[in-house]
């Protein structure tokens, strides 16, 4: 008997939960609130997009047309339609967060936080702004009309593709197709009169008896990208009888931008907005000396000292951050660790026996990179006998064939940099420079190199830094000028440690340099 009831309740229970299953998936008011939204969204943005031949009759396909952007954001939650055990289980629901309310109605001054965050985004965006991104049609002259630059979609997305025309007069039967290598083709509605082959496909003709049709079906065609790259490109062949054009459709993930908040008062708080760098090693006489100097002028400015010794001594002190590495790990993969520790917007790179002065102006560092679109800013360094280096160069890249590229450095500079006189773009600065954290370790150092490296770096961040170098801002190099016989058994250690093994560092700077970087010679003055 009680097996027959396991029976009875298995057949009455496993019907009862595909028709559940079957009703919440099949339900109409499943995410009705959100999808209302989305067609009034999605109406608004097909209106705006098709004005233009006002007598072709058009129909939405909303398979397709629910598809695209909106160009405006919405997070609801999903509402829950059953009320039953584990229902979030079986049917996981969309869940919301509203991040603006959650952070401003704790924060203590709302307005001026706001105000902060927008200013810093409109800087963000003067610097990531490219003219190859600005939509631009060309006129019909062929007699196509295609966009010649500034088509976007995110990987596995849909758009509108903008400007499309056919300018011809006097046929019985107009015809245009499109053909794509990475996505498909369709239409967000049809048009009357025309005919469609290949909707969904890489390969769409569309053909009409009045060109009127033909171009306010052409305001209708989406692209869908199909294979996943978070940036790429396809080129997409436009023709007709006679003609053919090309453009491309970037394929791209948008750029997260990334905010730092470092209060908003109107000078710049030093504390709030930069924190200096350094490695050492067997130097902390040295190190110490540095330290003096930057509290003499920063008092509460963080420090972060990347140590590689064998026998690590406590560097103490309000504000200082001390990492321990692996012995004799070397000079890159200090800087690395010191970067990967900063919180703050900046980060100054500074040698550990260097010394703060006066002329040590970090506030102006601050400023540039705060009214420019450039990432690093150098200054210049002061040695004992008087004389100040800048270590200026320009980089450049020469295509080289099948064997490599070769790669130019010559001292010098780009251009004076506007309304600072004594500030130039360049590709390469000396070993004292502020840069935005976030872009510096973006390009990173290569923690192969361990005794003697520099513009290895800087090589690395062709095309992606954007540099200064201003000869106002200087900093002091402790004097490097010790009589043989006065050396301490520390200092004897650390000449040996930094010259000892030069010609190794020569061969894998070599290495780097052709192989990493695969240039095949290197000219330089």
């Amino acid at each position: 008997m009680p097996n027959n009831y396991k029976k009875y309740f298995k057949l009455v229970l496993v019907p009862g939960l595909l028709f559940t299953v079957s009703f919440y998936l099949l339900s109409p008011s499943n995410g009705s609130k959100q999808g209302s939204r989305e067609r009034k969204l999605l109406s608004k943005k097909i209106q705006d997009s098709i004005s233009g031949y006002p007598d072709a009759a058009y129909h939405i396909k909303e398979d397709v047309a629910s598809r695209l952007a909106s160009n405006s954001c919405v997070c609801l939650t999903e509402e829950r339609t059953l009320n039953m055990p584990f229902s979030d289980l079986l049917f996981p629901r969309v869940w919301a967060s509203n991040l603006q309310h959650a952070f401003m109605e704790n924060h203590p001054d709302p307005k001026n936080v706001k105000k902060h965050g927008d200013e810093e985004y409109e800087s963000f965006r003067k610097r990531f702004y490219s003219p190859a991104d600005v939509l631009i049609i060309a006129e019909a002259n062929n007699p196509l009309q295609y966009p010649t630059q500034g088509v976007e979609v995110q990987p596995l997305k849909t758009i509108l593709i903008p400007g499309l025309s056919l300018k011809q007069e006097g046929k019985p039967n107009y015809m245009v197709h499109l053909t794509a290598t990475l996505g498909t083709f369709d239409v967000a509605a049809t048009v009357d009169m025309v005919s469609m082959e290949g909707a969904g496909e890489k390969h769409l003709m569309l053909s009409s008896p009045l060109i009127s049709a033909l171009n306010r079906q052409l305001k209708f065609v989406t692209y869908t990208n199909t294979m996943f790259h978070p940036k790429t490109a396809d080129s997409i062949l436009f023709a007709t009888e006679h003609h053919e054009s090309f453009f491309t459709i970037k394929v791209a993930h948008r750029i997260s931008p990334k905010l730092y908040s470092s209060g908003y008062e109107r000078e710049y708080n030093i504390s709030s907005l930069v924190t200096i760098a350094t490695k050492t090693f067997l130097r902390y006489d040295k190190l110490k000396d540095l330290i003096d100097s930057i509290r003499q002028f920063y008092p509460n400015v963080t420090i972060v000292v990347a140590d590689d010794n064998e026998h690590p001594q406590p560097v103490t002190g309000p504000h200082i951050e001390h990492y321990i590495m692996p012995f004799g790990k070397g000079w890159f993969a200090g800087r690395n660790l010191a970067v990967s520790q900063v919180t703050t917007k900046y980060v100054l790179w500074v040698d550990d026996d260097f010394i703060f002065t006066s002329n040590t102006k970090l506030e102006k560092m601050v400023e540039i990179l705060e009214k420019t679109t450039l990432d690093l800013v150098g200054g210049a360094v002061r040695e004992v006998t008087g004389y100040t280096a800048t270590y200026r160069h320009t980089i450049s890249v020469e295509e080289g064939g099948p064997d490599g590229d070769c790669l130019h450095m010559r001292i010098g500079h780009h251009h004076v940099i506007e309304g600072y006189p004594d500030c130039v773009v360049v590709d390469a600065v000396i070993n004292f420079f502020m840069g935005r954290t976030d872009k510096v370790r973006q390009v990173g150092f290569d923690p192969r190199l361990s005794r003697a490296a520099h513009l290895e770096f800087f090589v690395d961040g062709l095309g992606t830094l954007h540099i200064g170098s201003c000869s106002d801002i200087v900093i002091n190099h402790a004097s490097k000028i010790i009589l043989p016989w006065s050396k301490t058994e520390s200092q004897k250690a650390y000449d040996h440690f930094r010259y000892s093994s030069i010609g190794v560092d020569k061969n894998l700077h070599n290495e780097i340099y052709y192989f990493k970087n695969r240039f095949k010679c290197m000219t330089s003055q």
